[in-house]
Parts: C-alpha cells; structure tokens; sequence
C-alpha cells in the first residue's frame, strides 16, 4: 500500500519557468542567460547585493521591464510578451504604493472593483483580508493613519484580493524598523503558506532569504550563482562568492594538494573532496561556528551545537592558537585567534557560551581548535582577492 501510494505521489508541478533570459539596457547586460524553475506554491527568494540583476528579472517576470531575449512561462502559458494588465500576478513594492486619499478598505477593494466584482462580493472579500491580516479596525482610516507595518500587510492584502496564482514582493520590509520586519517576515510567510500562493522575494537580506524562502536564488552581476534551499546554500555554497556574501566566512589563501587535502604555508589540511590539479591557487574557507574550541580531554562544542558535547572522531587538523580578542554577542562570543600554522592570518571562531565557560577561556590564552575536515571547503579564487587573508 506505501509502495503504491508513493508512486502516486508527484512532486509540485513547474508554475513560472524562466528560460535562457536576457536584458540589456543599452551597452549594459542587467540579466545574463538566466533559467529557473518555480515549484507551484513555492516561496523563492532572489538574493543578491545591489545592481546584481535580482529586481531586473522581478520586473521581467511581471511585464514591467521586457526582457531582451527569452521566454516567461506561468501556468503552462507563454507570457513573455504580455502587457502587465494580462499576467496573473499580485505585487508589493517596497514603497507600499498604497493611495493616499482612499480608505484602507477601498485601497484593498481597487482591483476587485477593476476586475468587474459586484459589491456584496467585494465588500465580503475585503472583509475577509482585513480579518487575514488582522487590520479588520482599521478598515476606515487612511493609510497616513497606519504605520510602516499595517501599511504593508494592506498593501498585501491588496495584492492577493484577486486570488492571483503568483504573489511577487519587491523588497517589501526593507523600509521596516528591525523588529517589524522580523515580526512581519513571519506573518508574510505563515500567509503564503495558508494561502498556497507561488511567492517570488526580491532581498538583499540574507538573513530574511534564509528564514523565508524554501528554495534562495542567489545572483551576481546578473547571473545565477546557485539555487538550493537556505541549508543547502549557507552549508554547501558552489562558489566563493556564495560563501562570502551569506553569513560570515573565514577565508584563507592556500594550494591544492591532493582531491581530500590542502596547504596553507607550510601546514597541510583535510579538506571536503575537490577537483582542482595539485598545485592550483585556491582560497580555504571555514564558518566561525564550525570552529571546535579543545577542552583538556576531547573537543567541547561550537555555537551550533548548542551547548551539546560532540567528541571529534578525527585528529585532523588540530591546532595550538593564541585568542587574541573576544567579543560577547549574546548568545555566543566572537572570537579571533592566531596559529603559527597559519602564519599572519586571523582565524574568527564563534564558540558557544557554555564551551567558554567550561573551557574558562579568556584572551591571550593558548587553545587547541580543530578546522573539521567536513566543513574547510576549497574554492577558485574570486577576481577580486585583495582582501582574503584577514578573515
């Protein structure tokens, strides 16, 4: 009965599918040959730092800027060509967009009303998004009445009023205060997932594209770098610039050695297994929290283990280091070490706060760190290296 029930179990169908996309504006190339699959009720972010393409492909997507070359299918249905008013889509800008001089309940009623709804329908389905978003109370003010907060949530509620298939949001909480967009990243999220809705996130927030999306599309300089779920990205990065751009990254300037090692100086490290030739100028890197801090008998835990004792199973890549400097951040401290082994370079380690307690660890103390084979990743070098060395 498992066995024929997981036969008929098919993964999502493709919704929005991007292929071989391409936008010039003038001599400048914004999108480079870029192709996506969008899963259908999928939540994917489009990540990247400024003038990457991210927004550019957003506007492609949604009619506003038509690509060069290439093809946007949603549904089935080619709609590369097609004028903004034909694609089924709701957006949120940024800037809210809401109208000024209409209530709330007649911003989230405008396209209903446009759509040809009749009124007891529109006036039931305002309702209805106003209770979705919690806003019912403010159904007759004005959105300069509102905050930063409830503004969005209506301009949202305005986007979905229509039931469109694909909901896509343009840096929607970057003009929030911090505590708002975390607060709202998790109301914007547990919606999208109520309403099964196919969501695409323009951010340049890693931290929001890791806590939202299920799939990250990360861009540079309009391509894709890579495309994986937020674990897969932050844990596995395909390139150094993935690696660098999300979350912190200790970056070490080294040799190839063999398909499993690599030198840095004089000093040899198990690594993941790559294929660069022996020989080849790479670049090591590590995250600080993959860092194991030794105590007197086997390794005490880093800030990912939460506090949780894991003896190493390997003697690879062990190290005497001088801690430098210390850092409290709440719940771990930052800390810089410097190993001969390394020679000039500083190491930045963030150990859990029970390991420091344990281990009594304090500046210009002399510890054992363990650079876990399992996490030192081997990387081409980016074009722009000057700075790798100093993590």
């Amino acid at each position: 009965m498992n066995h024929l029930a997981a036969l008929k179990t098919d993964p999502k169908p493709t919704y929005l599918k991007i292929e071989n996309i391409w936008k010039a504006f003038g001599n400048f190339l914004a999108l480079k040959d870029v192709s996506l699959d969008i899963k259908e009720g999928e939540f994917v972010c489009f990540l990247g730092p400024s003038g990457c393409g991210k927004t550019t492909l957003l506007r492609a997507i949604a009619g506003l800027d038509l690509q060069t070359k290439g093809q946007v299918a949603q549904g089935g249905k080619d709609i590369s060509n097609l004028p903004p008013s034909e694609r089924d889509y709701g957006i949120v800008f940024q800037s809210y967009a809401l109208f000024p001089n209409l209530t709330i309940e007649q911003n989230i009623a405008f396209g209903l009303e446009n759509a040809g709804r009749s009124k007891p329908e529109i006036s039931n389905r305002v309702v209805e998004l106003l209770r979705l978003v919690g806003l019912t109370e403010q159904a007759k003010k004005y959105p300069a009445q509102l905050s930063g907060g409830q503004q969005q949530r209506i301009a949202l509620a305005r986007a979905i009023a229509t039931s469109p298939g694909l909901l896509l949001l343009d840096e929607p909480l970057s003009a929030l205060d911090a505590k708002v967009r975390v607060h709202l990243r998790h109301e914007i999220k547990t919606l999208q997932q109520k309403l099964g809705i196919t969501t695409v996130m323009v951010t340049h927030d890693q931290e929001e594209a890791l806590s939202m999306a299920d799939r990250i599309v990360v861009m540079n300089h309009g391509s894709v770098e890579q495309v994986g779920t937020p674990t897969e990205v932050y844990c596995t990065p395909s390139t150094l610039f993935v690696a660098d751009f999300i979350g912190e990254m200790n970056q070490l300037r080294g040799l190839a050695k063999t398909p499993d090692q690599v030198t840095v100086g004089p000093t040899t490290l198990s690594c993941v297994e790559h294929d660069f030739p022996q020989g080849s100028d790479i670049i090591i890197a590590i995250r600080p929290e993959d860092i194991v801090p030794h105590g007197a008998a086997q390794p005490e835990t880093s800030v990912a283990d939460s506090g949780v004792d894991t003896p190493s199973t390997s003697q690879d890549n062990l190290f005497q280091a001088r801690l430098t400097e210390m850092e409290f951040l709440g719940s771990f401290w930052r800390c810089r070490l410097h190993s001969d082994a390394f020679g000039t370079n500083i190491i930045i380690a963030d150990f859990s706060i029970n390991a420091v307690r344990r281990l009594d660890l304090r500046c210009e103390q002399t510890v054992t760190i363990e650079l876990p084979s399992a996490h030192l990743l081997a990387f081409a070098p980016l074009l722009d290296q000057a700075s790798v060395g100093q993590a």
